[in-house]
């Protein structure tokens, strides 16, 4: 992109864009998180991605008091949803964000100091606190992701998983990297995994910040509860890198993982992950799955 179009301040335009579906409980808490940042130069759009609950009316009363932009559309899915956001917003810096999260108010501010000169870096993100769907802040053992350290990520970190990833609900894109990218791909619904690959693989950098600037909300319909769904969009998102030398290894070790997670959750999935590793390729966590299925 170039400079003349888009100069460099240190107060650059940011456009967060919340798309929200059946999130009629949550949909407030997440707006006025926005709009509380203490950074200003923010650009807010929110679309209603044919939601049948309640939301209409909660995002058209929150609309006529903070006066953001609103639109409501027919469902088309996250991906196809935040690029047709990305192309109408205006920042050179783009935050798709959860219509279940919560902003720290300072968060946008951070990111945007921390961005400033580094064009290396494309996608900034930080650590999270884990909350429960009434918004209190959850037990010790649910907060894995909340002082993980400073950790700068390229390709091969990410794909391989060497170091603990970046958090979706932190997300800060420059624009100039999902342009090179294309943005997102609407045939992949965990839009986050392939959207940080995509970026790192073009030769980004992902940073995360070793401090907490949101609130993950965890409840019934997060979509990682959702196992069969998880499995089959992972892969499928790893499948659009499968000419990484480590390709079929990251798969097995993924598979893995998922024998070990759903072995007491639900069997059904774990024994039919299981039975797509070759023999070659178990591990502990294999065994630990298999032991979990029959005995647990």
């Amino acid at each position: 992109m170039s400079s003349e179009s888009h100069e460099v301040t240190d107060t650059p335009l940011v456009t967060v864009i919340i798309a929200s579906y059946n999130h009629a409980r949550y949909i407030e808490a997440s707006i006025t998180s926005v709009i509380n940042q203490t950074y200003k130069n923010i650009e807010l759009l929110v679309i209603d991605d044919g939601s049948k609950d309640d939301s209409p009316a909660v995002l058209k009363r929150l609309q006529e008091q903070y006066g953001f932009d609103l639109r409501f559309q027919a469902n088309q899915g996250l991906a196809r949803t935040l690029n047709d956001a990305i192309a109408r917003a205006k920042g050179d810096l783009i935050v798709p964000f959860g219509s279940d999260d919560i902003m720290l108010p300072h968060r946008i501010a951070t990111q945007v100091q921390y961005m400033n000169g580094k064009p290396e870096v494309g996608i900034c993100s930080a650590n999270i606190e884990t909350i429960d769907q009434d918004g209190k802040v959850m037990g010790a053992r649910e907060q894995r992701n909340r002082n993980l350290p400073f950790r700068r990520l390229d390709f091969d970190d990410l794909f391989l998983d060497r170091k603990p990833g970046p958090m979706a609900a932190t997300l800060m894109l420059r624009r100039e990297a999902l342009e090179k990218v294309g943005g997102f791909n609407a045939d992949i619904r965990l839009e986050d995994v392939y959207i940080e690959l995509s970026i790192a693989r073009a030769g980004y950098f992902i940073d995360v910040l070793g401090e907490v600037l949101a609130q993950y909300r965890d409840h019934p319909t997060n979509t990682f509860k959702n196992g069969r769904f998880m499995v089959d969009n992972v892969l499928r998102t790893f499948a659009v890198f499968s000419d990484h030398p480590q390709y079929e290894q990251v798969c097995m070790k993924f598979r893995n993982s998922m024998v070990l997670k759903y072995a007491n959750r639900d069997k059904a999935l774990s024994r039919e992950i299981l039975s797509e590793i070759p023999l070659r390729y178990w591990n502990k966590k294999t065994l630990r799955g298999m032991w979990r299925m029959a005995w647990a």
